[in-house]
This record gives structure tokens, sequence and C-alpha cells, in this order.
């Protein structure tokens, strides 16, 4: 693995600072991920405060570890995208209903506005969004127990 052309530390209020290889630093620099869900770990930019891509990563692994460890956290506190395991009930199968589930973070209840607000991503994969905007994705429906899948083709 070839070292990048570049630094990654973090300064004292936490936030990213961006070193290049002549001399330029940029505070406060962001990691943005190209394909969130069908790609997390490939085709990552990190842009400054205006905006700006200062780099690309075409993959999260060519980094070193440290600066690996950074972009991880950044990522981590920035994302937050619950991904749906099982589905345990619906309120009603009009909308708005009331979504009691199961996510990779733990058990949680949201509303579900319409619809609408379940948006197809591929064959197989969904990104629901909840009443207050928080986006809840379900990767695969077809590993989802036969109970959940029930209640999801209620509203496909």
């Amino acid at each position: 693995m070839a070292s990048p052309d570049f630094q990654l530390t973090r300064n004292a209020y936490g936030k990213l600072v961006f070193s290049s290889a002549e001399g330029e630093v940029h505070e406060g620099v962001v990691p943005v991920r190209a394909f969130p869900i069908a790609a997390p770990d490939q085709g990552i930019s990190l842009v400054n405060a205006d905006g700006q891509e200062l780099v690309w990563i075409e993959q999260l692994e060519d980094l070193p570890a440290d600066a690996r460890r950074l972009v991880d956290e950044e990522l981590t506190s920035r994302e937050f995208m619950p991904e749906i395991r099982r589905i345990h009930s619906v309120s009603s199968f009009a909308t708005p209903s009331t979504w009691q589930v199961e996510t990779d973070r733990g058990e949680t209840v949201f509303v579900l506005r319409g619809e609408e607000d379940i948006r197809r991503l591929s064959l197989h994969t969904l990104l629901i969004a909840d009443s207050h905007g928080i986006l809840f994705l379900l990767r695969d429906i077809q590993v989802l127990d036969r109970a959940s899948r029930k209640l999801l083709d209620r509203f496909l």
C-alpha cells in the first residue's frame, strides 16, 4: 500500500485537519461517501469547509490505519441510517401507520406517513423515511423473516 500524499489529524476541537504534501492545511475536513449504500468503502471524497474536494480515496482500505480510523470515526459520527432486521408490527395498513421494528441499533418505533416514503433502491433494497425524516435501510427484503415480509408486502 502506497502512502498517501496527505496527512489527517484532529485539532483540539475534534475537527479533521488535512495537510497536503505541498503544505496546504485545511481544518474542518469532511469525508463524503460516493455510494453510501452500494459501496460504502469505495469512492470517498475529503472535502474542505467550502465543499471543495481535496482528495479522492478509491478504497478506504488504501489509507494507513491511523487515517482510516479518523475517516471511519468521522463518517460514523455523521451518518445515522439504522438497518431494519425485523418488522414486529404495523399499527394499520393505511397510512399514517406506526411501525415497531428491530434494527442493527436496537428496537424502535416510527411513523410512516405515506407509502411514497418507502423508496426502492434496487430489486431487494428499500429506503424508508419516517415522519421525522430519519432514513431506515432495508438492505435485502429476502433475508427478512416470513412475518416481516408479509407486513412489508402490504405497503409495496
